[in-house]
């Protein structure tokens, strides 16, 4: 048979407990029958039981006084204690409600460059402190590959085509335009005529030369009269800007991803300088996976951003 101090706890009725605290806060049986609105036999018969299961007195009894033993001293002490802690409890489990943590496993094209997803996954992180990340860099049909087979938590990438098979928003819009590098006749020169381009090599992405989301590319050059066999491709923005910087050939880049390198004197701008495509970067999920908590959190996060910010705020420049 089990000690009396280990059977205790599952004999008690808890709830003679609560009854205990009220009689002692009301100072009296009478007055804690009213306060639950049950009769005073009812309350007597329950401090009876309390007093019997814990085996000493707790209540002076003498007619007109209301007085604690000094047991009944110590067991209110402890009442106390349980009923804050037990008062904490809603708080404790929201909290835990609110605690988000997981991997996310994200895969996007090369040089997303975005402040509105930048001030997002700050905002995230700076709440969600415990989640953890991974970024893998991609092809754009290899980015759409890995969401569909569930292999990421989320893609950001070019699209042509819809996929039936995944949810697909733009998440920014990027304007393009012809560069040159400085080792280029052009490089530094103002007022240059869209005619001095004619027959110049260029570089490009793979996306365009293999009729993908870059295709408008082509009519870009074609505006220019750039010599029709493109010299290099590449499906990496860093290395189709390497090829441009080398002297390999002026290509066509974001126009707020060279603003920098325009202003580092890496880069020069050329004609046109109007009528520039648009190509619009998607962020991409896939509906039937199952999300752990922060792939959640942070894929609503995007969403809602995408919803109340208008596509015109979302376009760099």
């Amino acid at each position: 048979m089990q000690p009396y101090e280990q059977r205790f706890p599952w004999n008690l009725d808890w709830n003679l407990l609560r009854t205990f605290m009220i009689v002692v806060d009301q100072k009296g049986l009478t007055r804690a029958a009213d306060y639950l609105g049950v009769t005073q036999p009812t309350i007597s018969s329950a401090l009876k039981r309390l007093e019997r299961t814990v085996g000493v007195s707790l209540v002076d009894r003498r007619p007109g006084n209301f007085a604690l033993t000094e047991s009944g001293q110590i067991l209110y002490q402890e009442c106390n204690a349980m009923f804050g802690a037990v008062s904490q409890i809603p708080g404790l489990l929201n909290k835990a409600q609110r605690h988000v943590s997981g991997h996310i496993n994200m895969v996007m094209t090369s040089h997303v460059v975005s402040r509105h997803l930048d001030h997002v996954l700050h905002e995230f992180n700076s709440q969600n402190p415990d989640v953890t990340y991974s970024i893998a860099i991609a092809e754009s049909s290899e980015v759409l590959n890995r969401v569909r087979q569930n292999r990421a938590t989320l893609g950001i990438c070019l699209m042509r085509d819809p996929d039936p098979l995944l949810s697909a928003v733009p998440l920014y819009r990027e304007q393009f335009a012809l560069y040159c590098g400085p080792h280029h006749r052009l490089f530094g020169k103002t007022q240059i005529k869209l005619s001095e381009l004619q027959g110049e090599n260029s570089v490009s992405f793979q996306t365009e030369v293999e009729s993908g989301p870059l295709i408008l590319l082509g009519q870009l050059r074609e505006r220019a009269l750039l010599n029709p066999v493109i010299k290099g491709v590449s499906a990496n923005l860093p290395e189709v800007r390497r090829m441009i910087v080398a002297g390999i050939g002026v290509g066509a880049l974001p126009v707020h991803v060279a603003t920098r390198d325009v202003d580092a004197g890496l880069l020069w701008p050329l004609p046109p300088y109007t009528g520039l495509p648009v190509a619009d970067i998607h962020f991409v999920t896939n509906p039937r996976r199952s999300m752990n908590p922060a792939e959640r959190v942070l894929v609503a996060a995007i969403e809602n951003l995408i919803e109340t910010t208008p596509i015109a705020e979302r376009t760099y420049p």
